[in-house]
């Protein structure tokens, strides 16, 4: 029972010790204990302030990113209206130079026809002359193969020089 219900002198002599441990640890254990933990508080403290920081920063970034990358297909939206508006452009351009062009060798092509047309028709009309001159001629002188037919004619041909 001695276990059970202590003596008084070593009641006394736990708390002396304890009371010494006691001491001894506040001077020479709890600054160090105490100061390390402030120290891993703020070293968490920190890193998370940091890692919020960055996690702010991946945000900004992103959304950074985002944005640069809207502006780029508008700007790419843009490059290719721009560009079929001058494609569209080129193509009707040469189709309508190209139909000037037509027009122009349909032009050309009436044109020589026409001088063509005239140039033969000016050959027919000298053939026919021609051939008028050449019947006229030999129907002359088939009328005309006797002296007194001649006579006839070059007076029929005064006759009408003085009247006029």
């Amino acid at each position: 029972m001695e276990l059970l219900t202590p003596g008084t002198g070593l009641i006394i002599w736990q708390l002396i010790v304890f009371v010494g441990l006691f001491l001894l640890l506040s001077k020479l254990a709890w600054k160090p204990i105490i100061s390390s933990l402030k120290e891993r508080e703020t070293s968490i403290q920190e890193a998370l302030s940091t890692a919020e920081k960055a996690r702010l920063e991946m945000a900004q970034l992103k959304s950074d990113n985002e944005k640069l990358l809207k502006e780029a297909r508008e700007e790419r939206d843009k490059i290719l209206h721009g560009a079929r508006e001058a494609a569209n452009r080129l193509k009707d351009e040469a189709q309508l130079e190209a139909k000037k062009a037509a027009d122009r060798i349909i032009e050309d092509a009436r044109a020589a026809i026409n001088i063509e047309k005239q140039a033969a028709l000016k050959e027919v009309k000298i053939q026919v002359a021609m051939f008028s001159l050449e019947v006229a001629e030999k129907l002359m002188k088939k009328n005309l193969a006797d002296d007194k037919s001649q006579k006839e004619l070059v007076e029929a041909y005064l006759k009408d020089i003085k009247v006029n």
